[in-house]
């Protein structure tokens, strides 16, 4: 049983439909849950005329808030699961694996969309399936509702 979960998640991608299955099974299994954003590296904003508004430790503050409430908010459907958060900076597949052997995760849990019954592993959840120490369970979007949506 996994004891150790790690759940990469980006904004983009309908969390909620899965993440009840992801709070199923850590239920089940007495498991911590680590939720994992990975983000662009962040540079210099720069206005129409060159000028800098905002320096890239500025933008680093900025993307960490809204990424970490972000992941709070997924956290509220884990109701009663241990949940622990981490934002990461550079290549999505490289710092999911990184963060996996960081976190000494048991399993690697990754939506993924679907069309028709065809699974679509992107460039990153083919990368991380391939090359992830601990097993990797591929969740399709839209199969595992919240609250009988």
């Amino acid at each position: 049983m996994a004891k150790r979960i790690l759940v990469p998640l980006a904004q983009l991608e309908p969390a909620d439909s899965f993440v009840g299955a992801i709070a199923d099974l850590a239920r089940g299994a007495g498991a911590t849950v680590r939720l994992l954003h990975v983000a662009r590296p962040p540079s210099n904003v720069v206005d129409v005329d060159g000028r800098v508004v905002a320096y890239a430790d500025q933008e680093t503050i900025r993307v960490a808030a809204e990424a970490r409430d972000y992941l709070e908010t997924i956290a509220l459907a884990l109701d009663g699961v241990p949940v622990e958060f981490a934002v990461r900076y550079g290549d999505p597949a490289r710092e999911i694996l990184a963060e996996a052997t960081e976190f000494a995760a048991d399993l690697v849990a990754l939506g993924v969309g679907s069309r028709r019954r065809f699974l679509l592993l992107g460039g990153v959840a083919e990368q991380v399936f391939r090359r992830a120490d601990a097993p990797v369970a591929l969740l399709r979007a839209g199969r595992h509702e919240v609250g009988g949506h």
